[in-house]
């Protein structure tokens, strides 16, 4: 049956910026939120997990960051497949929100004081909300940008999604430094920590009203009007996709990883291992956030005009090779060597996270996009980087040099960076539009991996 396919590619400027707003300002809020869970995470466990040992409460609230990882495949595969079914837009509608209520949630809380064991098991369910959500939030919102984008500006593009992450960690950094100049230790620990998680519920609100007035993209009405809209894209994924699902899950290892140093582990870096005071280590990370935001931008152009994997492997290797100097810089608790330390992290961590970003979405035919990719993506998010900030904080307990907390990321990276080169194809010139990408194109690209 024909359907009429509407000409949304042909947009003005003013449709094109309230496009990238709204595939940005959900994504902010994703990540605002999980950014304050990090750098509340002493006042967390203080009131979730008591324990006479501070340091016990904190891993024990990491842990719970951690735990939220395992939910992430599940909602990926979920929300993805809604993506692929019913649309871009409707997925985009159901992260947000989902993200939004448990935030909410987590903000009004009672501690462990007040109803026992029952205060920790309901943060660890609606953690695993949040993780449920932003399974589907990064890559849906990629998927959303760059199927929308010019194909010469893809990579530009898509590099709005980390942007509005980085911002997002800033933000969380700023929430955290204005609640400790405003209040007394004792009061963030007791109360002053919830604020910035229930602030967090207007944004939700914001960018689910930004999200509804969307259009779907040109590439999903063409499924539809072709009807090859994927009726199990699920198994279609496991069936056909399995070698762009294993570049995704090495590539996402990385840059989710890399991605949740900046924005859970590095604040508890400056305070615990540099001596650093919790209001400069806040200001540190705001600051050095912001300088990644704008790294991200500048790394999604140049691999518009030099290719994604170049810029992909050079950031990988980079983070192998540089991420135990970049914390060793850190450590000496200075705040201008703290910030070069994050800004040589965030260099190569920007390389590889927008490259990434915008493969994400060409390594998959348009019909299996959303679930291809948020399942690669979220499988190394929920085995590799999810318990990253945990691995971090307990090799830095563990004594040792200052710069073993990196030890793990610069494996990782170095791992996965020696996989890719073998792997990874050039993915700049594939066709996005169409149930599938043009065969003769694919093959084309190819011939540029080893």
């Amino acid at each position: 049956m024909s359907r009429t396919v509407p000409d949304v590619r042909a947009v003005d400027s003013s449709e094109h910026r309230r496009r990238l707003v709204a595939g940005g300002v959900g994504n902010f809020m994703e990540w605002f939120d999980f950014a304050i869970y990090g750098f509340f995470a002493a006042a967390i466990g203080a009131n979730f997990f008591p324990s006479t040992s501070s340091t016990a409460s904190l891993l024990s609230a990491l842990a719970v960051y951690g735990v939220a990882f395992l939910m992430r495949p599940v909602g990926g595969l979920v929300i993805g497949a809604i993506g692929d079914r019913r649309g871009r837009r409707f997925a985009l509608m159901l992260s947000v929100g989902l993200m939004g209520v448990a935030t909410a949630l987590i903000a009004v809380l009672p501690p462990y004081a007040a109803i026992g064991l029952a205060a920790p098991t309901l943060l660890v369910l609606l953690r695993c909300l949040q993780g449920f959500s932003a399974g589907g939030e990064w890559t849906g919102s990629t998927a959303f940008l760059v199927e929308n984008a010019p194909a010469g500006r893809r990579g530009l593009v898509a590099s709005v999604v980390p942007l509005t992450g980085a911002m997002g960690v800033a933000g969380g950094a700023g929430a955290a430094l204005l609640m400790q100049n405003l209040l007394t230790a004792d009061q963030v620990v007791g109360w002053g920590w919830r604020i910035p998680f229930l602030a967090a519920f207007p944004l939700t609100l914001v960018g689910l009203y930004i999200r509804i007035k969307l259009e779907e993209t040109a590439v999903f009405h063409e499924l539809r009007a072709r009807d090859d809209v994927a009726e199990a894209p699920i198994r279609s994924v496991l069936r056909a996709e399995k070698r762009s699902v294993a570049i995704s899950f090495a590539l996402s290892a990385i840059t989710v990883l890399g991605f949740y140093y900046i924005a859970t582990y590095v604040v508890t870096f400056l305070t615990t291992t540099a001596g650093m005071a919790r209001g400069r280590a806040l200001w540190v990370v705001a600051v050095g956030a912001l300088l990644y935001a704008g790294m991200c931008v500048l790394a999604g152009a140049l691999s518009d005009r030099l290719g994604r994997r170049p810029v992909s492997l050079a950031g990988g290797a980079g983070l192998a090779v540089f991420a135990i100097p970049a914390f060793l810089l850190m450590a000496t608790g200075r705040p201008v060597l703290a910030i070069l330390g994050i800004v040589l992290f965030g260099v190569f961590q920007a390389m590889h996270i927008s490259t990434t970003t915008v493969m994400l979405i060409e390594l998959f035919p348009a019909r299996t996009r959303m679930t291809g990719s948020a399942l690669g993506y979220n499988l190394s998010a929920a085995l590799i980087a999810g318990p990253g900030p945990l691995i971090a904080a307990a090799l830095a307990a563990s004594g040792g040099f200052a710069g073993l907390p990196a030890t793990y990321i610069a494996v990782v990276a170095a791992i996965c960076s020696v996989a890719l080169f073998f792997l990874l194809p050039e993915t700049r010139f594939r066709s996005l539009g169409g149930p599938t990408a043009d065969p003769d194109l694919r093959r084309a690209d190819e011939v540029v991996a080893p």
